[in-house]
C-alpha cells in the first residue's frame, strides 16, 4: 500500500494547509475531467483517499502511530477512540449538515434584512412610494446560482460516491463499530466544483447594490416594522431570498402633530377676532381647509374637520383635523386703542379676575380638550 504522504508528495511533519494545498494542486491535474486517462484516475482516486486520511486529524494520528491505509489499526489488540462509539450511538459522526445517506444541498436560504426609512407627516397622511437602495447578496449573473464556471458542472465525489459522508469501521471494546462522517473531500455535498465561477468564488451569489420599490402604506408610525417576505438577500448557490423588514421613523412636523389617526394643530386668534368672530382659511397637510369662529370663541376651545385627518393602517375612514384655539392678547397698545379697550371694559362691567378650576397651562388645556372633544 503506498505511503499517503509520498502520494501527496508532502513531508511526514506537513501542516494541514500544506497537505490541502497539495491535495488541490494534485486533484487539479488528475481529475477524469482534466486528464481522462486510466492510470490519472487511479492515481486520482489514491491521491483523494490518501487526503482523506491525512485531513483528519484522528485518522492520521492512528495512521501515524502504524495503522493501516484506511486509519484504523491493523493489529488485533488495537481500539478506536471511545469519542467514535459515543459519536455513532448519539449522533456525533453526522456533523455539518451531512446525514448517512443524504448529501448537503448547497442551495440554503437567504438571510433576512433590516433597513431604516425616515418619513415625513406628509407621507402618513396617504401612504408614500419610495425607492431604497440596499445593499444586499443578489444572483451571480455569470453562473446563475450554479457557483461554477459557465460550461461546466459539479461532479459526484469519487470518495462518498455522492452521498455527502463516509463510513469507517473502528475495533471498540463492543466489536467493530461503523461511524458515518461527512465526507473531508466534498465537505458533505455530495459533490465538488472542479471549476468554481471566477466572479462569485463558488458562491453563486455576490454583494452589489439594488432599488427596492416600496408602497408605504398610510398610518405608519415610529418604530413599526414592515415585512416585505422575499426581498432579503438571495441564498448560498441561488437559494431562495429571505425576508427585508422596513423599520419606519415619522419626523416631527412644525405645526402638525399626531394622536392616533387625528391631526392636532393650535390656531392663534387675536382678541377682536375671538371677540366678534371670523373666518379664515388655513393649509392642512392636504389642502386648504375653511374654518368658523364663532363670536366669543375661547381659548382652548377646540375646531373639529372631520375626515382631514390620516387614513388609518387598517382601514379606509380618515382620522379628523382637531384645531385648539389660542386667544392671543395684545402686548402693545398706543393711547387710542387702550381707550377702546377700557371703553369696552366699562360697557361689559367685566368681572373682576378670580381663581377658576385649576389648569396646568394652557397647552394642557388643548390637550385636555383635545382629548374630549
Amino acid at each position: 500500500m503506498a505511503d499517503h504522504y509520498e502520494v501527496l508528495g508532502v513531508a511526514r511533519d506537513a501542516s494541514p494547509d500544506e497537505i490541502k494545498k497539495a491535495y488541490r494542486r494534485l486533484a487539479r491535474e488528475l481529475h477524469p475531467d482534466v486528464n481522462p486517462g486510466e492510470d490519472a484516475s487511479e492515481r486520482f482516486k489514491l491521491v483523494t483517499h490518501a487526503y482523506d486520511v491525512l485531513s483528519d486529524p484522528e485518522q492520521r494520528q492512528r495512521y501515524d502511530m502504524g495503522g493501516d491505509a484506511a486509519g484504523g489499526f491493523g493489529g488485533a489488540g488495537g481500539f478506536g477512540g471511545f469519542s467514535d462509539i459515543f459519536e455513532t450511538f448519539f449522533g456525533g459522526g453526522a456533523g455539518g449538515g451531512a446525514r448517512a445517506g443524504r448529501p448537503r444541498s448547497r442551495r440554503e436560504r437567504g438571510q433576512d434584512a433590516l433597513v431604516r426609512v425616515t418619513l415625513e407627516l406628509d407621507d402618513v397622511v396617504f401612504g408614500v412610494h419610495r425607492d431604497i437602495e440596499v445593499d444586499t447578496a443578489v444572483l451571480c449573473d455569470t453562473c446563475q446560482g450554479s457557483c461554477c464556471q459557465p460550461g461546466t458542472q459539479p461532479v459526484t465525489c469519487d470518495v462518498c460516491h455522492g452521498a455527502g459522508n463516509v463510513q469507517r469501521t473502528v475495533r471498540s471494546l463492543l466489536g467493530n463499530v461503523v461511524t458515518s462522517q461527512p465526507c473531508n473531500v466534498c465537505q458533505g455535498y455530495g459533490t465538488t466544483i472542479p471549476y468554481p465561477c471566477t466572479t462569485c468564488q463558488g458562491q453563486g451569489r455576490v454583494r452589489a447594490r439594488r432599488t427596492v420599490s416600496l408602497d408605504i402604506p398610510a398610518g405608519v408610525e415610529t418604530g413599526l416594522r414592515l415585512q416585505l417576505p422575499g426581498s432579503g438577500e438571495v441564498g448560498p448557490a441561488g437559494g431562495p431570498n429571505g425576508d427585508l423588514y422596513l423599520e419606519v421613523t415619522v419626523e416631527a412636523h412644525d405645526v402638525f402633530s399626531r394622536e392616533g389617526d387625528d391631526l392636532l394643530a393650535t390656531l392663534e386668534v387675536s382678541m377682536p377676532d375671538a371677540v366678534l368672530g371670523a373666518t379664515t382659511t388655513i393649509e392642512s397637510l392636504d389642502g386648504t381647509v375653511e374654518l368658523e369662529l364663532r363670536p366669543g370663541v375661547q381659548s382652548g376651545d377646540v375646531l373639529t374637520v372631520k375626515g382631514r385627518g390620516i387614513t388609518p393602517l387598517r382601514g379606509s375612514t380618515r382620522g379628523d383635523l382637531r384645531v385648539g384655539v389660542h386667544v392671543v392678547t395684545p402686548t402693545r397698545l398706543d393711547a387710542k386703542e387702550r381707550a377702546l379697550i377700557e371703553e369696552l371694559k366699562r360697557r361689559t362691567k367685566a368681572p373682576a379676575p378670580r381663581l377658576a378650576e385649576f389648569h396646568q397651562g394652557m397647552f394642557a388645556k388643548l390637550r385636555d380638550r383635545f382629548r374630549n372633544s
